[in-house]
């Protein structure tokens, strides 16, 4: 998401400008809106320990973790986020996104592979009920999350694995080609969502036997 873009979620009311206006605030701003994201991280921490409300800080200190790989404390800073302010869309969406390439690692058990990939499953599907009818927004919101369930159906149907279930993965590859389809309905030119569909709907034939 373009920094341009990102302004739009960071209306910082006055009461938080008196309370997260510190130095090390200022610092991490400046740094965050520069793209020096791990400047920022430096600042923002110090900022959210002076101040642990001002959920704009909190914000870009998450978002600054995301940009740095550090997906772990991303989710951390973006939950404190959603604990201040429950209706954030954008903070259950970059939560969703460093949940996802955490469950990427390929030195995860199965048992965080499937959390992970069930957490951000759940974080697309509450930032969509924050404003289902923000269709910007849940453009990226639904291709991300039909991408994710393609990727939990994958992990639900590897054969001999003891998390393996056959119900639980075709249902998932179901619902990627839903979310991906309401895309491109709304897309009809997105010859790159076309493919991510041909995609889920070969997992789909694989996985009831079509070849």
């Amino acid at each position: 998401m373009k920094i341009s873009v990102i302004l739009a979620f960071l209306v910082i009311s006055s009461a938080n400008l008196a309370l997260g206006q510190n130095a090390y605030f200022k610092l991490g701003q400046q740094a965050f809106f520069d793209g020096d994201f791990k400047t920022a991280v430096n600042h923002l921490e110090k900022s959210c320990i002076i101040d642990s409300t001002n959920a704009s800080a909190l914000w870009m200190l998450g978002y600054s973790y995301y940009h740095s790989e550090n997906y772990k404390k991303s989710i951390a800073a973006y939950t404190r986020v959603i604990a201040i302010k429950p209706a954030d869309g954008s903070a259950y969406y970059y939560r969703a996104r460093a949940e996802n390439y955490l469950a990427r690692d390929n030195q995860l058990t199965d048992a965080d592979k499937e959390k992970y990939l069930l957490g951000a499953i759940v974080d697309f599907t509450k930032a969509i009920a924050v404003d289902p009818n923000n269709t910007e927004n849940n453009v990226k919101f639904y291709q991300n999350r039909g991408i994710v369930y393609r990727e939990y159906g994958e992990f639900k149907l590897q054969a001999n694995s003891h998390t393996y279930d056959r119900t639980r993965g075709i249902n998932s590859l179901k619902a990627s080609i839903t979310d991906l389809q309401k895309v491109l309905n709304d897309n009809p030119n997105r010859q790159d969502i076309a493919s991510l569909i041909d995609l889920s709907k070969a997992k789909l034939a694989n996985a009831l036997g079509h070849h």
